[in-house]
């Protein structure tokens, strides 16, 4: 039978060095003339930011900005930062920072415009067809972090503070309209959080790139991104300056969220809603569980890691992969279980219907149960 698949891939993105230099120009060219800067709280204050902030306001856009993002973004959060964009009368985004500053931002400008609840429109058949898509404000993404890749993404992960569980929304119009990713602006993340991103990003090229279903194109970037972060991690990780591997880090993060339209998998259905209710760093947790679902999804992947292993130049197949990923954890100072990260006490119940619901699921190599999934998270702990 001849495939059928829609694909849809990214946007504008202006790579290189020094181009945080190019923001105002970016804004000017979506049309956005009051934009609001969206951060963390960590980066608020750091130069970088500080630097951004000027680009702007020196082309006369102002300096607005909003910080108050949790490492796991809730919808509290959204609706603070969507009073700050209503009341400072802005027309468009600066999402600047990591995975939670980049889709909160999108968020906050995807439901500016919006009287239904954000839940309204999660990643479920076409709910996104509920938006009104004339009232989504521009983002412009400025990533700080090489992980995620939510600045070439359509969607945004956020937690919801009552039931803690993490919901994906979507929208295909959440997708920034201008990328800008300097390197120079990841030179200063902390050694523990470039290990965290960068396995983030070799978790999203991984499971696409073992994901069943058809789609040649994501998986050939999947492969390369792959051979991207086991290359450069190691090098970004040893020496924080070396702005080589920190721009190869960015395309790797970039290439695993483009080539994640082909679906994720079972390390992202346990890691959403472990971090959900223990507030663990996501692509840590993808790390720490990503060896026990390789063991788990050893009989459907064996072939195709096979091929990858060759590809990335690493001997013994499957088994010599799965030998290098632990290296590589090893290396990066990751712990190897989810009770080094404070998972203690877990509902196991609640954990595993909460794995079995995430949209992830679908996409991985083998049928995930409530007693396979069950002995998973078992062995992660």
């Amino acid at each position: 039978m001849t495939p059928k698949a829609n694909w849809s891939y990214p946007t504008a993105i202006r790579f290189g060095a020094g181009r945080i230099a190019e923001l105002a120009e970016a804004c000017v060219s979506c049309g956005v003339t009051r934009p609001l800067l969206v951060t963390d709280r960590g980066l608020a204050s750091l130069e970088i930011t500080r630097r951004a902030l000027n680009v702007i306001d020196a082309a006369g856009l102002g300096r607005a900005l909003f910080f108050e993002v949790d490492p796991n973004p809730t919808e509290a959060n959204l609706e603070t930062g969507l009073a700050v964009y209503r009341d400072g009368g802005h027309d468009g985004v600066i999402a600047f920072g990591g995975g939670s500053a980049l889709d909160l931002g999108k968020m906050i400008a995807f439901m500016a415009g919006q009287v239904r609840p954000v839940w309204d429109f999660e990643d479920v058949d076409d709910w996104w067809t509920r938006a009104d898509a004339s009232a989504i404000a521009p983002v412009i993404a400025v990533p700080t972090t090489a992980g995620t890749g939510s600045e070439v993404g359509r969607a945004s992960v956020l937690t919801n503070a009552v039931s803690h569980e993490k919901k994906i929304i979507f929208h295909p119009l959440v997708l920034p309209k201008i990328v800008i990713a300097d390197p120079e602006l990841t030179v200063g993340m902390p050694r523990a959080i470039t290990a965290g991103t960068g396995m983030d990003a070799f978790a999203h090229c991984l499971e696409a790139y073992c994901s069943p279903h058809y789609h040649p194109m994501s998986q050939g970037i999947a492969l390369e991104g792959m051979r991207l972060v086991a290359e450069n991690l190691p090098k970004a990780y040893a020496d924080g300056t070396d702005l080589s591997a920190r721009a190869e880090m960015m395309s790797a993060a970039m290439m695993g969220a483009t080539g994640f339209q082909k679906g994720l998998g079972a390390i992202h259905a346990l890691s959403h809603p472990i971090g959900a209710v223990f507030g663990t760093h996501h692509g840590t947790t993808n790390a720490v569980v990503m060896r026990p679902v390789l063991r788990f999804n050893r009989p459907a992947i064996e072939d195709r890691l096979n091929r990858a292993a060759d590809y990335l130049g690493i001997a013994g197949g499957f088994d010599g992969f799965y030998d290098h990923v632990g290296d590589l954890i090893d290396q990066l100072g990751i712990p190897g279980r989810l009770g080094d990260l404070g998972v203690t006490d877990p509902d196991i119940d609640a954990l595993v219907a909460s794995a079995l619901a995430d949209p992830s699921t679908g996409g991985n190599p083998v049928k995930m149960t409530a007693e396979n999934t069950r002995a998973l998270l078992l062995a992660c702990l």
